[in-house]
């Protein structure tokens, strides 16, 4: 028996889940053979085409498990394994073929295996398939490997797409966050410079008043400068006028000349 073979614990936990699933199979298909009504039979048949799916997962991963411990396992036990991997496999692919004749009988005769072929057209179950009771082993076998094989290749198909919408996903939250870190610089630098222009204006205004100012200071200053020089101008023409007062500082050009001519009397 399989479950008297030497396995680590990962291989039993596998397969107690396959044994698991190939007990819902079959249970689910005794049931499906007494269900009268077709739209509850496509529902059941929905349902163990999911077991399937995972019975042939889980045997995926058993082969893996098989292929790491085969260089710590004596070759006996290994070539128990693998016995027990095709059976696992025999297994399955009659299931396959039950659910096929059951979709056959439901009149769908274009039958696509696990429903894994979207959008392409399997040939038809009459034509193509042939039924578990006239294949050999080996044709199970090879059957449900060349099967599972190309549900693979479909996996990893979806899976490069996946990788690869999210690589496009990152590139572009990488892209907005740069743009959106250069629009708050740019905004930040539109604040400065609006600040800057405020200050300039305030500036300008000083330095209009400033100027202004300084403008009505120098024009005092001259009238003042006029006024005097004026004065003085008057003074000298008519010093003999009293209606101007003298110039602190400045005596009349007359009496200094008077005054010269007694002291020169004085002295004759």
């Amino acid at each position: 028996m399989a479950s008297n073979l030497p396995m680590s614990p990962q291989l039993e936990q596998i397969y107690g889940e396959i044994h698991d699933n190939f007990r819902a199979l079959a249970n689910g298909f005794q049931k499906l053979d007494k269900i009268k009504d077709s739209n509850r039979q496509s529902k059941q048949l929905e349902e163990l085409t999911g077991k399937m799916r995972e019975c042939k997962r889980l045997i995926k991963e058993f082969d893996r498990e098989i292929k790491d411990e085969e260089s710590r396992n004596p070759p006996d036990v290994n070539k128990q394994l693998n016995d027990e991997k095709q059976s696992m496999i025999k297994e399955l692919n009659s299931y396959v073929q039950l659910r096929k004749t059951f979709m056959n009988s439901l009149g769908n005769k274009r039958v696509e295996l696990f429903d894994m072929g979207a959008g392409v057209s399997d040939p038809t179950a009459d034509d193509n398939v042939q039924m578990a009771s006239a294949m050999s082993n080996q044709e199970l076998i090879n059957s449900g490997t060349k099967t599972m094989d190309e549900t693979d290749q479909v996996i990893e198909r979806s899976k490069k797409v996946v990788e690869q919408t999210i690589e496009v996903g990152t590139q572009t939250a990488v892209t907005l966050k740069g743009q959106t870190e250069q629009m708050g610089r740019i905004v930040n630098e539109l604040d400065t410079i609006q600040f800057s222009i405020k200050k300039a204006s305030q500036l300008v205004k000083e330095i209009g008043r400033q100027v202004a100012t300084d403008k009505c200071i120098m024009l005092f200053l001259l009238l003042i400068v006029i006024g005097v020089i004026a004065i003085i101008v008057v003074k000298i023409v008519n010093p003999s006028n009293k209606n101007i007062r003298d110039i602190p500082g400045l005596a009349p050009p007359a009496a200094r000349r008077l005054l010269s001519l007694s002291t020169l009397q004085q002295f004759e």
